[in-house]
């Protein structure tokens, strides 16, 4: 039998869905599991997302341009002017997913071999697109005593070597929560410039900022236009993980073009999901501003409740709609399979993600947990009282 690849060998599992054979077999046996390890958000998608839909007959169901609709990208043009980012269609490639924008524009923008420095914890598919592009990623430690703030900008500036191309940044953040300030981001703007490094920004939470915060955009910093990728997604901010629409913007023509070559090659994004997308840019800000209330009351049950049990702490995010925790215990990985396969309260458990696999070093997050706050309030109170109870009982507790 021939060999796999050495990429395929290399390329990691998911953190966030590796423990779902443990969450079936705690399912099949009865149990209810209330899961918080991954961000699928029970919000509704828009309703004029789904009319469109229901309202559109194609006879074909043709090819689109591979950079997407002109329609769509237009629109998208008008909803990036809310935020003062000043792009036009024809610097927007719409993409299957963030996922592959950010594919597209890794392997535009950098060789096999180079590196490209990363704040962690990151989103752990960071790490299966650099391996995907042959890149080595070079983690700078955020901490949880900072709230996972931006690292010192000395720590980027020591990580730079004659192979390093890019930082990359995703804010507000997965998995921490964490929304960087203007001032952290013109520290890294001031660093990229230095160097002459691209910079990556992730900002598909964008719409999901609280306590008066508002995102202050990569696409804003300026002297660094040419440097600068911005990757997006509807999947978060229309609640329409399915749809597998995202899109990558720059105003770098030369990536741009390089992006389009991955883009013909992969002919076009999906037709039907682009109909839904560019519908949902009519989603008035009502919506916005009811999922934006109900997430700051989740987050704060979440939040505060992690925080009254005995040994836990938890930094209180002011983005996205995760959190990461850390508990008394030995290892989470083992924490959390434990749950799943060993504990029930009240014919109930918690399936979250541990976070190791969110960092490139070895050995850290072996006590952190990233948790999605995105399920109704009742089933994040049932969640609470399930691991508080867990951390009584569980035998690798560290007192």
């Amino acid at each position: 039998m021939p060999n796999l690849s050495q990429k395929a060998l290399s390329m990691p599992a998911s953190p966030i869905r590796k423990l779902v054979p443990f969450a079936e077999k705690a399912k099949s046996q009865g149990k209810t599991v209330i899961h918080l390890n991954i961000g699928q958000p029970d919000i509704e998608t828009p309703e004029v997302a789904r009319e469109a839909i229901r309202n559109t007959e194609l006879k074909v169901l043709e090819y689109s341009h591979s950079a997407g609709f002109e329609t769509y990208r237009k629109g998208l043009s008008e909803y990036y002017k809310k935020f003062d980012i000043d792009v036009n269609h024809e610097q927007i490639i719409v993409t299957t997913g963030g996922s592959e924008a950010l594919s597209f524009g890794l392997q535009s923008c950098l060789n096999p071999g180079d590196e490209i420095i990363i704040p962690e914890p990151f989103y752990a598919n960071y790490n299966g697109f650099a391996v995907s592009a042959g890149l080595k990623v070079i983690p700078v430690t955020a901490t949880i005593e900072d709230g996972f703030a931006l690292p010192p900008i000395e720590e980027f500036e020591k990580r730079i070597s004659s192979k390093t191309k890019a930082i990359m940044i995703c804010n507000p953040a997965n998995p921490t929560g964490y929304l960087y300030t203007q001032e952290e981001m013109q520290k890294l703007a001031e660093l990229v410039k230095k160097h002459d490094l691209f910079l990556f920004a992730d900002e598909v939470y964008r719409e999901f900022c609280y306590d008066g915060a508002t995102p202050f955009s990569v696409m804003n910093l300026k002297s660094i236009e040419e440097n600068v990728v911005l990757v997006d997604s509807v999947s978060k901010r229309y609640s329409m993980c399915g749809a597998r629409i995202g899109a990558l913007i720059t105003k770098n023509q030369e990536v741009l073009d390089a992006v389009m070559k991955f883009a013909q090659a992969r002919l076009s994004p999906p037709t039907y999901a682009q109909v839904a997308a560019e519908a949902a840019l009519q989603t008035p800000q009502s919506y916005f501003d009811q999922v934006q209330a109900e997430y700051v009351e989740r987050r704060n049950i979440m939040v505060n409740g992690l925080n009254e049990i005995e040994g836990v702490r938890c930094p209180m995010p002011r983005g996205a709609f995760y959190c990461v925790a850390e508990f008394p215990v030995d290892d989470t990985e083992k924490f959390c399979q434990w749950l799943l396969e060993d504990f029930e309260h009240k014919g109930k458990t918690v399936m979250m993600a541990p976070l190791s696999g969110f960092y490139a070093t070895p050995g850290l997050g072996k006590k952190e947990a990233r948790i999605a706050y995105v399920l109704e309030k009742e089933h994040l109170h049932d969640a609470l009282e399930c691991l508080e109870e867990a951390l009584k009982v569980y035998p690798g507790v560290i007192k």
